[in-house]
């Protein structure tokens, strides 16, 4: 009898013309690291008396799909995920390199069909109806580059043979931590930890009364956008200007050496006054926890551009 194994697991996504109908082609191969994206359906203990001591069977609550898919920032495969947390791009380019625009600020953002096989057992589910809650991730001096997206979905399908067709495979063009740089209004700024960068949508999940116990949708509301910066401690830059309440605009960036690119600029970040611990001989760090807001100039609070050889998303 065959054994799951993580190493044989696939990934497929496509987007959805209609919320909760997965679409019977357009699928395409996705790289992940690993995953908790699936369906449960909790128990409720029964509480009726006068049947004695041994209580009486279960009923079943409603559903519940939600999960995070952990991926790689790459050149290609990452715009998939971009365009989930930020609605469709606006692409410019004739021919390769495209360059695609992605802006916060949508009101309605696309759903997904995501598929997770398992063929050696073999089980494929898959979930329709994904919306992007929320996609976070860090930069740091070494290590592997991955980013965390959270999920709702409507439901779940399971069967023992794929209806993603032969999804259409991406070449993985994997962006590093050393391939990664940070701006502070347009000038790099020194002395780098760590930075962490989160994004979310806030989705409000419909939960409407149904026979087949799943929620309806899931809306956005007040996006957020959120992160930290971890520096050494040489100058009083980033200190006066949590004094002064003021806002800079920030960029996290990398770029490959074969040209392709991804940028993730922050139009109005806010920091706040910290706390300067001087904790040992060792070198003085602050840290700051930095919220971002609607910059009144640009219109908006951030915007995501990549930049490589695929079309259109």
């Amino acid at each position: 009898m065959a054994r799951a194994q993580g190493a044989r697991a696939l990934m497929a996504l496509a987007f959805e013309t209609t919320y909760g109908t997965p679409p019977v082609s357009g699928f395409t191969r996705m790289p992940f690291a690993s995953t908790s994206l699936g369906a449960e359906q909790p128990l409720l203990n029964s509480e009726l008396l006068g049947y004695g001591r041994d209580p009486l069977a279960p009923i079943k609550d409603a559903v519940t799909a939600d999960g995070d898919v952990v991926v790689p920032l790459d050149a290609e495969a990452f715009g998939f995920w971009l365009k989930a947390a930020f609605g469709t791009p606006t692409t410019t380019g004739a021919e390769a390199p495209y360059t695609h625009e992605f802006q916060s600020g949508s009101w309605t953002l696309p759903s997904m069909s995501i598929e997770t096989g398992m063929p050696e057992v073999p089980r494929y589910a898959m979930y329709s109806g994904c919306l992007l809650d929320q996609i976070t991730w860090q930069m740091q001096r070494s290590g592997l580059l991955t980013a965390t997206a959270r999920l709702v979905a409507q439901g779940e399908t399971v069967s023992t043979t794929t209806s993603a067709g032969t999804p259409a495979a991406l070449e993985l063009k994997r962006f590093g931590h050393f391939n990664g740089s940070i701006s502070r209004n347009g000038t790099a700024l020194g002395n780098m930890v760590s930075a962490e960068i989160t994004y979310a949508n806030n989705l409000d999940r419909i939960e409407t009364i149904r026979s087949d116990g799943r929620i309806d949708g899931a809306d956005p509301s007040i996006a957020a956008l959120t992160g930290r910066i971890e520096v050494r401690f040489a100058d009083q830059t980033l200190v006066t200007q949590a004094i002064n309440g003021e806002a800079c605009e920030m960029e996290f960036a990398y770029v490959l050496p074969s040209g392709e690119s991804f940028s993730f600029t922050v139009h109005a970040v806010y920091l706040p006054r910290p706390r300067i611990e001087i904790s040992g001989p060792q070198g003085v760090q602050a840290t700051f926890d930095w919220q971002a807001a609607r910059d009144s100039v640009v219109g908006r609070m951030c915007t995501a551009t990549l930049v490589n050889d695929v079309e259109t998303y």
